[in-house]
């Protein structure tokens, strides 16, 4: 009797674990087509003309991060740049705001002034790492590869444990490509699967490698 009761126990708790494990594998899925889609419409640059879709936002800070989700991970102390204000994060959330607001008109060159602009005055700020990663995209929608590859570069330098630091090396990775460094792509792509595994980054770094 009581063997076959753990064994129902045992039974419904794996079928609990299927059921969990089924809805992480929806999220997961959900989270890499959100981030498919994003980077599509700022991939489009500004001649597609049109401000991106309806709640487009910055997954990082509203809807949740697609990798870690919550509040953006604050950086690493580092020495604070000569004209940087003191931290105040009600006004580095409104500056932030209104240069991601800059992303979605598709404004990159405006865009791109903004997001230069924060980190110099905020470079400790709890957003600079989405910052430094936005740089990015908003450099490579512009076309300037050097400038886009640089950014990415700098988030994983200067926010080795931000939750962008899979993404960012994801898109240095395409960058490098766009440039013809065919040599450094695949280092790393292999460099987001092996340390992120889990991460939308890390996916589409496993698809591009099965493709080269």
């Amino acid at each position: 009797m009581q063997l076959q009761q753990m064994q129902e126990e045992i039974a419904k708790l794996r079928g609990t674990v299927e059921v969990q494990q089924n809805d992480i594998d929806r999220m997961k899925q959900e989270a890499l087509e959100r981030y498919q889609e994003l980077d599509k419409r700022i991939s489009a640059g500004p001649g597609a003309g049109g401000a991106p879709a309806a709640g487009a936002t910055d997954n990082s800070q509203s809807s949740g991060d697609i990798n870690a989700g919550g509040a953006p991970t604050a950086p690493a102390a580092q020495a604070p740049a000569a004209n940087a204000e003191p931290g105040d994060p009600a006004k580095e959330k409104v500056y932030y705001d209104a240069a991601f607001d800059l992303i979605k008109a598709k404004d990159f060159d405006k865009a791109s002034q903004a997001f230069t602009a924060f980190l110099r005055k905020y470079p400790n700020s709890q957003y600079a790492g989405n910052a430094q990663y936005w740089l990015g995209e908003v450099n490579l929608a512009k076309g300037d590869l050097q400038g886009a590859g640089q950014a990415f570069a700098k988030v994983s330098q200067l926010y080795p444990k931000h939750a962008k630091v899979p993404d960012s090396l994801y898109k240095l990775a395409d960058v490098e490509r766009r440039l013809g460094h065919t040599d450094k792509v695949k280092g790393i792509l292999q460099q987001v699967v092996s340390q992120y595994p889990g991460t939308s980054a890390a996916q589409l770094a496993q698809r591009d490698l099965q493709r080269m």
